[in-house]
């Protein structure tokens, strides 16, 4: 199966930290990620948090729930959280977050790598490299609003 992996990066206006710890919990992937409307089942121990997600596609009227498993683990707390996404139709992700502290805030790096049938490439990468840019988005625009 053929994998394809892709970083982008953002200036995020908060503490390491406070970014962190917005990343480090389950709920705050609804609405983060643009198509999770629900995380349930979380379930945290032995150093990993595992959850469910909900994802929601819409074809015109019609609507489809994608469950999706995701165990999350922190290699380096408070400087890097990993996201192991086991989704339906054999795809497989890893998102890799990393924070770096700087002058004005944090520097976040997403590296996304994901594992997927040939015939869904079009549809895995479109929908994994949109999704990374609403996420780094978002989360610079919650941690601008979270100082207010």
């Amino acid at each position: 199966m053929p994998i394809e992996e892709f970083t982008r990066h953002a200036a995020v206006a908060r503490p390491a930290e406070e970014v962190f710890a917005h990343l480090a919990r389950p709920e705050s992937y609804v609405g983060l990620s643009p198509l999770v409307v629900a995380v349930r089942e979380v379930d945290v121990r032995e150093g990993a948090v595992r959850y469910v997600a909900v994802e929601r596609f819409r074809f015109g009227p019609l609507r489809w729930d994608n469950p999706i498993r995701v165990t999350m683990t922190f290699p380096e707390p408070g400087r890097r959280v990993v996201s192991e996404v086991v989704s339906p139709g054999r795809v497989r992700l890893r998102s890799t977050l990393a924070l770096v502290p700087d002058a004005s805030g944090t520097r976040v790096s997403e590296t996304v790598r994901v594992l997927f049938p040939a015939p869904l490439r079009a549809l895995v990468l479109g929908q994994a490299a949109t999704a990374q840019e609403y996420r780094l988005r978002e989360l610079v625009r919650r941690m601008a609003n979270a100082g207010r």
